[in-house]
């Protein structure tokens, strides 16, 4: 199979934050971030030829990458990282932890991220956060450009004082909203896996992340995108009912990003 090929990039201005999701879930993740000069992907957990498709359906080629960033050691954030980026030559930042998982590969441009200290890829300015999660140096990233801020935050087992401060004030926000805890607790996994999920080091419920909402003020929030739902253990609708309430029954800030659909690119004005 050839890859695809190069398409009609979206639409770009001077510093005009913009976002999209290849797909969002247990089977894959991966997120595209641009300021219209500079264009990156955050993870992927997609096969490369997946992966070529996914982007593709979103008018890019991997050579209009500009890097790959990742969240942590995960396969369903890293298992397409490697292939990526072999075959299209694309730097790769992650943390020393992530990359000391062995599950990388080897890798042409590898770029350490060290937790709390900010790096740009080009015009992109970005904070990599610590996050609480069962992995070996994961962090998540907030991403500036221009007056704008998007937060990447997924993969996280509680809301931490860190995680507050860190993605306060931001523009739009993609967050995890995981899990039903009642699905969770009726639902098919085996004990021990419900009890990662459902721990302090797994994944955010819907209403932690509602939580995290309120904690970090919803006036500047233009968007909100709920991710990294459970196939099992959670549905677009519950996720949906735990947020609304926040927005005075104002709906029209939230939206989910699919596993098999993703999201389609969102401007941050």
């Amino acid at each position: 199979m050839q890859p695809p090929q190069p398409g009609k990039a979206p639409p770009s201005g001077m510093a005009r934050l913009r976002f999209a999701s290849l797909g969002s879930g247990s089977k894959g993740n991966a997120t595209l971030v641009s300021d219209g000069e500079t264009q990156v992907l955050v993870d992927c957990g997609f096969g490369l030829r997946e992966t070529e498709r996914r982007l593709a359906r979103l008018g890019v080629h991997p050579r209009q990458l500009d890097a790959v960033l990742v969240t942590h050691e995960h396969g369903d954030h890293l298992r397409g990282v490697g292939p990526l980026a072999r075959r299209y030559q694309l730097p790769v930042y992650l943390t020393p932890g992530t990359w000391l998982s062995g599950r990388l590969g080897e890798v042409a441009q590898r770029h350490w991220i060290t937790p709390q200290s900010r790096f740009a890829v080009k015009s992109l300015t970005i904070d990599p956060v610590t996050v609480p999660h069962d992995a070996r140096e994961p962090v998540q990233f907030r991403f500036r450009a221009g007056d704008r801020h998007l937060g990447v935050l997924t993969d996280l087992g509680h809301v931490s004082e860190h995680v507050v401060e860190a993605f306060r004030g931001c523009d739009a926000l993609i967050l995890e909203c995981n899990h039903d805890r009642h699905l969770l607790e009726v639902g098919p996994y085996p004990p021990r896996l419900k009890r990662r999920v459902g721990g302090n080091w797994g994944h955010l419920a819907n209403a932690q992340a509602a939580t995290l909402l309120r904690r970090l003020g919803l006036d500047r929030l233009q968007q909100i995108v709920c991710s990294h739902l459970s196939e099992h253990n959670n549905r677009p609708e519950l996720a949906l009912e735990a947020l609304t309430p926040l927005l005075d029954g104002d709906a029209s800030r939230l939206t989910v990003a699919a596993q098999d659909d993703g999201l389609h690119w969102q401007a941050v004005n």
